[in-house]
């Protein structure tokens, strides 16, 4: 492990701090935090909040990393941003995963994965060529168009949906097709892969096929699960994955953990009605904040 991190300026300078004795070692260490998290307090302190946000979305309301996704952006280049988001997104991914494994759907997954793949791919070769406002404005025009849908399909069926009206709703729109599964899991993939922003995309997919909320967390822990992992060959392939990227979601890490046990206790006191409005609203509020920077 030494020997990699030697060749690394963020790990050289770990083990500098680690090597270092008294005052000095301390003074260094504080340094490589500082600079982890922004090198001030309020860019730390949003840094920290982003990180709360993305273990609070992973067991309790998805549109919530939409916020943390467009404050990384904000502090950060673009296309760095998506590598941290995406490390922190698998500590969050881990939690849901354990703690809703019991109640994903397999079907609804089964028919998304096959077209997540071809998705990452455009993703991927996008999020090669754009430069970072382009990709910056990107992210947030993705996820107003996916909020905007989200609020025109809860319009048509009259508000929130839910229970045995939303199963028997979800039969009527062509969500409920194979088609709608296959453009569900392009632009999942595609989503994922350039902003992580595929939350708006599973969002939109899951409530027109009236999924509650159990079953919600549930199908899209393992998803994003799944489609996280297929994603870091990809960002190391591009190469995303710094030392200071690694660095930055390590002292972050925390963070998240201390978000998602949050998470789990509000999900068992939200009603659905009121677990689809602040998905819906959280998406709405981040997409804005980055088309308008």
């Amino acid at each position: 492990m030494r020997p990699v991190l030697r060749t690394l300026p963020a790990g050289r300078r770990l083990l500098t701090a680690a090597a270092g004795s008294g005052l000095a070692g301390l003074r260094e260490l504080g340094a490589l935090l500082t600079d982890a998290l922004g090198g001030a307090l309020v860019p730390a302190a949003l840094f920290v909040a982003a990180g709360l946000l993305v273990g609070f979305a992973k067991t309790a309301i998805g549109g919530l990393a939409s916020i943390a996704i467009a404050i990384f952006a904000t502090l950060m280049p673009a296309r760095e941003s998506t590598a941290v988001v995406l490390l922190l997104l698998l500590v969050g991914d881990l939690v849901a995963v354990w703690h809703y494994r019991a109640d994903a759907d397999w079907s609804l997954l089964r028919r998304l994965l096959p077209a997540v793949l071809p998705g990452l791919l455009v993703g991927a070769v996008f999020l090669a060529v754009a430069d970072d406002t382009l990709l910056r404005r990107s992210i947030g025009a993705l996820l107003l168009v996916m909020a905007l849908l989200q609020l025109g399909l809860r319009r048509d069926r009259g508000g929130a949906v839910s229970g045995a009206s939303a199963a028997s709703a979800a039969s009527e729109v062509p969500a409920a097709s194979r088609l709608a599964a296959l453009g569900a899991g392009l632009g999942s993939g595609f989503a994922t892969m350039t902003a992580n922003a595929a939350g708006a995309v599973m969002t939109l997919y899951l409530v027109a096929q009236g999924v509650e909320k159990r079953r919600f967390l549930g199908t899209g822990a393992l998803f994003f699960f799944g489609v996280n992992l297929a994603k870091l060959p990809i960002s190391a392939g591009l190469g995303l994955l710094t030392s200071q990227t690694l660095l930055r979601a390590a002292v972050l890490a925390p963070a998240v953990l201390l978000g998602a046990w949050a998470g789990l206790h509000a999900a068992s006191r939200l009603s659905q009605r009121h677990f689809d409005r602040a998905v819906l609203a959280a998406t709405i509020v981040s997409a804005l904040a980055l088309v308008a920077r």
